[in-house]
C-alpha cells in the first residue's frame, strides 16, 4: 500500500501546483499564498490561498494527506471496524468577484483502510448566480466527455448523484447547476486503483481550462448593486450546504483536520435576507429555475 500512498501524493500535488498556475495566470494579479499544516494525529497538508485578485475575491486549491487511528466517528458513518486510514486529495473552491462569474468546487480524494479496503471519491459542481445555458452546457460536456472515456454510463449516474448530492433539502433547492458526483470506487485491486486514479486525475485535469475559459468570458462584464445583492443571497446558499450536509466539512472536523484549511471553503461574504423572492421575470428568477428544477444540459 505504501506505493500506492506515494503515487496518489504526487499525482494530487501535481493537479494542486497545474491548477494553480493556471487560475493565476487568467487572474492576473492574484497570487496564492502557502501555508504548510501538519495534523496532531498523523500527516498535513498544503493550503494555497489567494484573496482580493482581479477575478477571484476569495479562493483556495488545498492538498492533504493524512493517516493514523480510524475515528469512532468515521467507523459509524462507513460501518468500518478497521484500525487505521489513509486519506489523500485536492480540495477547490473558488468565490468570484464578479456576480456572472459562477462559484466553482472541485474535489478529488483517495481513501484507504488497514483492512485492504480502498477507494476513489471526488466531483467538480458549478454554482452560478446567473446562469447562462451555454456556460452549463459547456460545463458539463466537457464532465461528459471525461466519464465517457472511462466509461459511457457513468457522467449519467455521476450527474444524478451530484443533483442529489448537492441538494438543500431545508430549502427544496440545489445549491448550484450540478456537475458529478462520484464515492467509493473500489480500488482495492491494483488494476482498479491504478483505472481510478487515472480518472480522478482525468476529472481534475478537466478543472483549470474550462473554469479559465469562464473566468475570461465573463470577468470584465459590467454588474450593477441588485446583480451584487444576488450574488451575496446565493452564496448564503453555498454556506448552508457545506455547513449543514457536506460530508468532506465533516469528515474534515471529525477527523482533527486543519479548521482553517477545511472551512477556506467559505465565502468571504454573504447575505442573508428573510423571505427573499427574485422579481417575476426577472433574470433572478430565470435563474432560480434551474436551481429548483436541475436540468438536462447535454
Amino acid at each position: 500500500m505504501k506505493e500506492r500512498r506515494e503515487l496518489v501524493q504526487q499525482g494530487f500535488r501535481k493537479l494542486q501546483t497545474d491548477i494553480i498556475a493556471a487560475l493565476e495566470a487568467e487572474d492576473g494579479k492574484g497570487r496564492f499564498t502557502t501555508e504548510v499544516w501538519e495534523r496532531p494525529g498523523g500527516g498535513g497538508g498544503i493550503t494555497r490561498l489567494l484573496t482580493n485578485g482581479n477575478v477571484i475575491e476569495k479562493g483556495g486549491v488545498n492538498f492533504s494527506a493524512v493517516f493514523g487511528e480510524t475515528p469512532e466517528a468515521i467507523r459509524s458513518a462507513f460501518g468500518i471496524g478497521a484500525e487505521s486510514f489513509f486519506a489523500s486529495g485536492v480540495s477547490i473552491v473558488i468565490h468570484p468577484e464578479n456576480p456572472m462569474v459562477p462559484i466553482i468546487h472541485m474535489n478529488v480524494r483517495y481513501f484507504e483502510l488497514s483492512d485492504g479496503n480502498a477507494w476513489f471519491g471526488g466531483g467538480i459542481d458549478l454554482t452560478p448566480a446567473y446562469v447562462f445555458y451555454e456556460d452549463g452546457q459547456a460545463f458539463h460536456l466537457a464532465l461528459k466527455e471525461v466519464c465517457d472515456r472511462f466509461d459511457p454510463e457513468w457522467y449519467g449516474l455521476f450527474k444524478e448523484n451530484a443533483d442529489r448530492y448537492f441538494r438543500i433539502k431545508h430549502r427544496n433547492e440545489s445549491r448550484g447547476i450540478g456537475g458529478i458526483f462520484y464515492d467509493r470506487l473500489n480500488a482495492r485491486e491494483d488494476k482498479d486503483f491504478e483505472r481510478l486514479q487515472e480518472f480522478s486525475l482525468a476529472v481534475g485535469n478537466t478543472f483549470a481550462p474550462v473554469y479559465t475559459m469562464l473566468m475570461n468570458l465573463h470577468k470584465n462584464k459590467p454588474f450593477t448593486p441588485k446583480e451584487k445583492f444576488w450574488q451575496l443571497h446565493r452564496r448564503s446558499r453555498y454556506v448552508e450546504f457545506n455547513l449543514v450536509y457536506d460530508a468532506g466539512t465533516r469528515f474534515g472536523l471529525e477527523t482533527n483536520g486543519r479548521t482553517e484549511s477545511i472551512l477556506m471553503s467559505m465565502p468571504p461574504v454573504a447575505c442573508w435576507e428573510s423571505n427573499f423572492t427574485p422579481e417575476a421575470g426577472s433574470e433572478e428568477e430565470k435563474s432560480q429555475h434551474y436551481f429548483t428544477n436541475p436540468a438536462v444540459w447535454v
